[in-house]
């Protein structure tokens, strides 16, 4: 086990103290500041980035690229962290990222973006789930659930600040002699720099190195079986669910999902992901609830920013600041109930009230309309992050503290990779439903409307539009929504409303399946929290085979 004389460092089998954990956390912290505002600045900006590189059509690409290679790395980096140790697996992740980055400043086309962020991905795989790993290691579960908040007022400012400085970027024509949009990847390059020199110095636990196998049947497996479901995920919606590429896509991926089952069944303790993991109830339950808890999430988390943006005609730059309270319920919920966790040892009650608050916010969002006051949207926000703030960690929470020391970052890497299944699953689903149902309810609306005076005589004042709604509004694309802006209220009206009312629909979707997750989580097992961190736990079962 090595050991270096760090000040930072713990000795093998000791507990840390508060300076040692936020030293060692700072670094944690930088990394996963880094993927999440990432996140937050291209969603902002793909439009723009998208225009500039002509590729509007093309620029779907570039995020299920990027949710790919992130996605099938996360259970990859928790295998090998388990073997070869956290810190060299973070620098690495680290370092792809900032690579992904760097090319990504510099593409020409849509394809070389795609494929930039694919490699950006490869990083971004390692840097949430191995940070959630190391804190196992170094803090005990009772302990844990006190330094929750720090992570989650990482994931808020990057909320705020993101949609702010992609929107800025996004907006200048050039920004030190290099062109605007060019900046929302730049951007990465100081921090992912200061995260290396952080990590690299203060980075420093004791690692028991674990012989074994790379499973690289189990990884070429896996990616068969999730690269072509995540691909129909982001594009079925546009191919046609049951067109026959669709079809091909399903075949294909079940295929090697099974075929990642046989091989993960063969190399036992070895797999990327081993199948006994699964004989473990909280294990089993707790990342089915995450995986149910995804699509819940995401299925909110993509619908109030389109709501906003569509009905509410702000800039994504104004919505991401209206979702501020929505962040500080996750922060205050996860600070509280961190808090308790950690004075009493009692953990369940919180998913339980978390996975209800979900629910209802997704119900409350299910009834507001074009009318609706933002006030009253923003109150239903604060609803929906207290419920998530004392979803995501607690679950985390549980999962670690019933799993063995040597499986730390493969049980980690797994609650967020069923949770980022379940969001490509939630997105996908609710984007379906929304502009599969949208358009029905768009030309409902404009029927009713063409019924009034206010709208026949607003019609008359704009002839080139009245041309466009012939045909039941056939010459309409609802997938550019540019045209809603300055035009008259009147005329937009029937299209808010039919936006609203799909969205609301959405809405209920999302809070049905909460519902589902609310069931579940009654039947997960509270066990006792372990005072032991991870390294003290490993240097306990050393001194009794010793």
């Amino acid at each position: 086990m090595s050991q270096t004389t760090d000040a930072a460092t713990p000795a093998p089998g000791a507990s840390l103290t508060h300076r040692q954990i936020m030293t060692i956390l700072s670094g944690l912290l930088l990394g996963m500041f880094l993927a999440a505002l990432d996140q937050m600045i291209v969603s902002s900006a793909m439009k723009t980035i998208a225009d500039q590189l002509h590729g509007q059509t093309l620029q779907a690409w570039a995020t299920t690229a990027y949710l790919i290679t992130a996605t099938i790395t996360t259970p990859l980096y928790g295998k090998l962290s388990d073997i070869y140790g956290r810190k060299p697996m973070y620098l690495a992740a680290i370092t792809l990222f900032l690579a992904g980055s760097l090319l990504s400043g510099i593409a020409t086309s849509m394809y070389e973006l795609a494929a930039f962020r694919a490699v950006q991905g490869l990083g971004a795989g390692g840097l949430m789930s191995l940070a959630f790993a190391i804190m196992a290691d170094i803090i005990s579960p009772r302990e844990r659930s006190k330094y929750s908040a720090y992570f989650m007022a990482v994931f808020g400012s990057a909320s705020v600040l993101g949609p702010v400085i992609g929107g800025v970027f996004a907006g200048l024509d050039t920004f030190l002699g290099i062109t605007g949009w060019r900046w929302v990847f730049l951007v990465n390059v100081p921090i992912a720099l200061l995260a290396l020199f952080v990590v690299a110095r203060v980075l420093n636990i004791p690692h028991q190195r674990v012989n074994h196998r790379i499973d690289f049947g189990g990884a070429i497996a896996l990616t068969v079986g999730l690269v072509p479901l995540l691909i129909v995920a982001e594009q079925g919606r546009e191919w046609g669910w049951a067109s026959a590429t669709s079809i091909a896509m399903y075949v294909i991926g079940v295929l090697g999902l099974l075929a990642f089952v046989w091989v993960e069944n063969r190399m036992g303790d070895e797999a990327l992901l081993p199948i006994r993991l699964f004989r473990n109830h909280t294990f089993a339950l707790g990342n089915t609830i995450n995986f149910v808890l995804g699509i819940g999430m995401f299925g909110g988390m993509v619908s109030i920013p389109l709501y906003l943006q569509i009905v509410k005609g702000v800039s994504p730059t104004t919505a991401g600041l209206m979702l501020l309270p929505m962040t500080f319920g996750i922060m205050s919920a996860t600070a509280i109930s961190g808090k308790i966790t950690s004075s009493t040892g009692r953990y369940k009650i919180f998913p339980i009230i978390g996975a209800g608050l979900m629910s209802i916010a997704l119900f409350l969002f299910s009834t507001i309309g074009t009318d609706t006051p933002n006030w009253l949207t923003m109150i239903y926000m604060f609803i929906m992050g207290a419920g998530l703030g004392q979803c995501m960690q607690t679950l985390l929470l549980a999962i670690q503290n019933d799993s063995e020391p040597r499986d730390m970052g493969v049980a980690t890497a797994s609650a967020t990779f069923f949770r980022q299944i379940g969001g490509t699953v939630g997105t996908a689903v609710f984007l379906s439903i929304l502009f599969s149902t949208v358009g029905g309810k768009i030309a409902d609306g404009i029927k009713a409307s063409l019924q009034t005076e206010a709208f026949k005589a607003a019609l008359g004042q704009n002839p080139e539009f009245a041309k466009m709604l012939q045909g039941g509004g056939s010459g309409i694309d609802i997938n550019n929504t540019e045209f809603l802006k300055g035009l008259d209220p009147v005329l937009a009206k029937p299209f808010l409303d039919g936006f609203s009312s799909a969205i609301d629909l959405v809405f209920m979707t999302g809070g049905i399946v909460m519902v589902a997750a609310f069931v579940l989580v009654w039947f997960l097992r509270e066990k006792p929290l372990s005072t032991r961190s991870g390294l003290e736990r490993v240097a306990d079962a050393e001194a009794i085979a010793v």
